[in-house]
């Protein structure tokens, strides 16, 4: 779906509001992908993120999901706005190993107050491991 942004200085808010994240930067996470209704964050495997069987931990998974999808959701937002997650489902669907995980989100539908938001994390950018939707 192709989206019309609102802001036209969004790629520059986006990766302003992603910079000022203190769990972005504890998790190393990058912001590697920022168009309209349209974001990817990727984070590096590292055992100090990972459970009890060296996968990652599926909050981490699903806190780079949870960013995507707001950094999505906002990529389409009128200059001034504010994002915050209202809901979300996560399925995670096999266990999180690899060198490099990405969660690419995309904008489902757009709204004045809220927003429809689907992200998929994969391993190593091919193997899916979780999937989410956001509001």
């Amino acid at each position: 779906m192709s989206y019309e942004p609102r802001n036209p200085s969004y790629k520059e808010e986006v990766a302003n509001s992603f910079s000022q994240q203190a769990i972005m930067k504890l998790l190393g996470a990058a912001l590697t992908r920022v168009e309209p209704g349209i974001v990817e964050i990727t984070i590096g495997y590292r055992p100090d993120l990972t459970q009890q069987t060296d996968f990652i931990h599926a909050g981490v998974i699903a806190t780079i999901a949870d960013s995507a999808c707001g950094y999505a959701a906002y990529s389409l937002m009128a200059p001034g706005s504010e994002v915050l997650s209202v809901e979300f489902k996560v399925n995670l669907l096999r266990p999180a190993k690899g060198n490099s995980f990405t969660a690419r989100a995309e904008v489902v539908k757009s709204g004045k107050t809220l927003t429809v938001v689907n992200a998929n994390v994969t391993a190593d950018n091919e193997v899916l491991v979780a999937t989410m939707l956001g509001t």
